[in-house]
């Protein structure tokens, strides 16, 4: 009797709807990435993954979360689309500046390098649940 609570309880986990993660510009608060559309990708060893001349010298052990996203070329950026190999990635709402891209790759400040690359700056971003 008990395996059967346990196997409900279990269906019940999974049948619960996670809230969908979605990015808006800050500035005009246009939809400009969804979770589906990140590019996740494993923590770097922090500080001592930079070059010497861009460490900081604040605590080097110290895990610190990343302050962007990666996600797949998407089709509000016109700058990908006119064949450009890296370039800034502005809103196309506002022209504000949301991130920046390049097809070569781009070093995150956890220390992880993501190839190809387009980098989303949560700070210009407002992150929602719906």
């Amino acid at each position: 009797m008990s395996t059967q609570m346990e196997v409900s309880n279990s269906a019940d986990l999974e049948s619960e709807v996670k809230p969908q993660m979605i990015y808006r510009c800050k500035k005009c608060r246009r939809i400009v990435a969804s979770q589906d559309s990140i590019v996740s990708h494993e923590r770097g060893e922090g500080q001592k993954c930079f070059k010497w001349k861009k460490r900081t010298g604040d605590a080097p052990n110290e895990m610190l979360e990343c302050s962007s996203i990666f996600v797949e070329p998407l089709k509000w950026m016109q700058a990908v689309e006119e064949g450009n190999l890296e370039q800034k990635l502005q809103c196309i709402g506002c022209n504000a500046r949301l991130g920046s891209f390049n097809w070569a790759g781009m070093q995150c400040n956890c220390g992880a390098w993501v190839n190809p690359a387009f980098q989303l700056h949560k700070s210009r971003m407002d992150e929602c649940r719906f």
